[in-house]
This record gives C-alpha cells, structure tokens and sequence, in this order.
C-alpha cells in the first residue's frame, strides 16, 4: 500500500490541485449522462422519436440513426455544461486558493501527497449561514490512488480542525452522482440531514438531486 502524508497547501501545488479537481469532476459526466437518460420525460421523448420514425420510414435503419444522433449530441450538451460548472469553480475559490482558504480564520486547504506528488485535496471554510459552523469542499482523490483511506484521512483532517477551533458541526453537500462519495463520508461519521432538487429549470428538468451532510463535533463522541 502506498504511504501518503497530508500538508497545508503550498504556493507551488496550485496547478496541481486545480488539474486534479478538473480532472475529479469531469469523471462524473458518464454517471450525469446516465442519471439523466433515466428521467420519464427522455425516455419518453426517445421512444416516441424512434416510434414515429419506425411507423413513417418502415425501416430501422432511419429510427436507430436518430437516437443515436440524439444520444450523442445530448451527450456533448451534458459535457458542455458540466465544463461549465468545473470553470466556475476554477474561477471562484481556486482562483486564488491562498486568499480564499489559508489566509481566513477558520479556513484551510490540505493536500494528500504520495510517491513525491500531490494525490488528493480537501478544504475547509465557515458557513455563510452560521459562523460556528465549517463547509468542507474540494474533495479530491486521484484515481489511482483510491481506497487507501486517503479520502477519510483528509476528512478527519477537517474534522480535527474544526475540533480544534471550537467549531460545533462540519457541513458539506453532495451530488446525486456521487455515490461512492456519500458512502465514505457516512462511513467517517457524516450524516445525511437534507436532501433537494436544485431550485433551477435545468436543476427540475433532470431531477438534480443535492444531498446535504453533517458531522457535529459537540459533546465530542466518546
């Protein structure tokens, strides 16, 4: 099993941390793309297109050929708007990770680093609704180096850290898509306290499901 250490972040990690986030985030497009071809309405759009065209054409040829077409460009639209997303979050708290995060009370950004390079990420910050509360974000692992427990190590990282600074509970949100990512969490200690649909046309249209989580850290578990 590879050993891995975990550091604050340094000046000299922030491309590696941002490509490492990008990276993370542009795997969830195959799950996204699946989570949406689920929904009743495209389904239901997909089987009538392929009816119509089947009962107009009498061939299968012609029906098959446009819903694969409709597959693919719903493919490359889901993509798009996805590398939205990723941008938007490169052009907001990690476009200047050491303002945001290490130079904040009750703020903080720590690398997990393996075989001399940086592996995996997570950061912490107070919640805009409550100050004695923190927001753990960014959590990354890369690839390769899943299921060695660093994704819980750098959880309890926070934690500590939270602990440590009196905070009473870490909070952090999750996406429908991020199965593997709700189970370590719960595992940790985490628990599921709020669970919604993103108030937004597109958030309805293809039942974007956000789930919020908790860990209160007083009385501290015996």
């Amino acid at each position: 099993m590879a050993e891995y250490k975990i550091r604050g972040y340094r000046d000299s990690d922030y491309e590696v941390v941002r490509e490492l986030f990008s990276h993370g985030m542009s795997e969830y497009v195959p799950s996204v793309c699946i989570h949406v071809l689920k929904q009743p309405w495209v389904l239901f759009v997909l089987t009538c297109t392929f009816i119509i065209l089947l009962c107009s054409s009498k061939s299968l040829i012609l029906p098959f050929m446009a819903v694969t077409l409709l597959l693919a460009l719903g493919r490359q639209v889901l993509g798009y708007c996805w590398s939205m997303y990723i941008d938007h979050c490169l052009k907001e708290d990690l476009q200047d990770i050491r303002k945001t995060y290490m130079e904040s009370r009750g703020s903080h950004f720590w690398v997990a680093e393996a075989e001399d390079s940086i592996v995996g990420t997570v950061a912490v910050k107070p919640s805009e609704e409550n100050g004695e509360e923190l927001i753990l974000k960014r959590m990354s692992v890369r690839k390769d180096f899943r299921g060695l427990g660093i994704a819980k190590a750098l959880s309890r990282e926070v934690i500590g850290f939270a602990r440590q600074g009196g905070y009473k509970a870490v909070l952090l949100n999750t996406l429908m898509v991020q199965v593997e990512a709700k189970k370590m969490y719960e595992s940790v200690g985490f628990t599921k306290y709020l669970e919604y649909v993103m108030p937004t046309v597109y958030g309805n249209l293809i039942n974007f499901t956000i789930s919020k989580y908790r860990y209160d850290l007083f009385p501290a578990p015996s």
